[in-house]
């Protein structure tokens, strides 16, 4: 059962009102409808009744209320039991991070972490989003700067840092590779290498919505999960890729880099990153290190 789909559930029973519960678990109620949905297919039966001026639970709905509190409830305490011994057993700072974060915003936040607080230990988990709000809530993390999702877990806190520059990866040798900077429209004709949306649905839904919304379409010629993997096929001349300023860090010869002028709107916000962490804990290193980090964070983001 998926936990998360109960938390809308329960949210939306308790307000009878899908924007208020939308609200409540910050999330758009385009996004907690989509959940309710998939809960109801899952279950094979409707949840509620839903007119334009009300909305209320169906028998359904009813019957397994209380039983859908009472698996959330036990969720909750099973997680901040796994916390509080991962707590005691593993006195580092456990900070997660996705690959352009790991590759930019760490190295230079823990030098000054280390230069105003040097008896934090940090331990660094590189993983994708998808993977690090999990260990969050389990506890296995203490932070994590990951890209925040459509649906939010309240039981998550983000803080937003900023947004990520884009730039092109193209191989060194190819006509594009000398301009100072480069619009969707001079990539219409490039195959592009996209990440597995499945996986990575910020970086998919970054190239793909360029696109769109310059009314172009993508052509897709290799998808590839790692950047890693992603910035090697460029070297190969397998295809162009979009990916976010700080992967340029990913030194492979033979591959350039050039910044990708992003107008203002709904793709941007595909390249948000932001720092979350369990809601509701106490932490002093790890407040440490988000204090450092809003110390230094305008020279960060100006490198991002």
């Amino acid at each position: 059962m998926d936990i998360a789909q109960l938390r809308c559930f329960l949210a939306v029973a308790e307000a009878m009102h899908f924007g208020r519960a939308a609200q409540s678990l910050d999330m758009l109620p385009a996004s907690l409808g989509r959940q309710i949905r998939s809960l109801e297919d899952r279950l094979e039966v409707k949840l509620f009744l839903r007119t334009t001026r009300s909305v209320s639970l169906t028998e359904a709905g009813s019957a397994i209320l209380e039983d859908a509190r009472a698996l959330v409830a036990q969720s909750d305490r099973l997680e901040e039991k796994l916390r509080g011994i991962r707590k005691t057993e593993m006195p580092v700072l456990r900070v997660g991070a996705i690959d352009s974060a790991a590759a930019g915003l760490m190295p230079q936040l823990l030098q000054h972490l280390r230069a105003e607080h040097p008896d934090i230990e940090v331990q660094l988990i590189e993983q994708k989003t998808i993977h690090l709000l999990p260990k969050v809530l389990s506890g296995s993390i203490d932070v994590a700067f990951c890209r925040p999702p459509d649906v939010r877990d309240p039981r998550i806190a983000f803080r937003t840092l900023f947004f990520e520059s884009a730039v092109v990866a193209l191989p060194t040798d190819h006509p594009l590779a000398g301009r100072a900077e480069l619009d969707i429209a001079d990539l219409v004709d490039a195959p592009l290498i996209v990440p597995d949306r499945r996986s990575r649905p910020h970086s998919h839904d970054l190239t793909i919505k360029l696109f769109t919304e310059a009314g172009l379409t993508a052509r897709v010629a290799q998808v590839a999960e790692e950047k890693h993997t992603i910035v090697n096929l460029v070297a190969t001349g397998t295809g162009l890729a979009i990916v976010p300023r700080w992967t340029s860090r990913i030194a492979i010869p033979g591959v350039a880099y050039v910044p990708l002028a992003i107008p203002p709107g709904a793709t941007r916000s595909k390249l948000i990153l932001a720092a979350a962490w369990a809601r509701g804990t106490r932490d002093a290193q790890r407040d440490a290190l988000l204090e450092v980090l809003e110390a230094h964070l305008e020279g960060i983001e100006a490198s991002a």
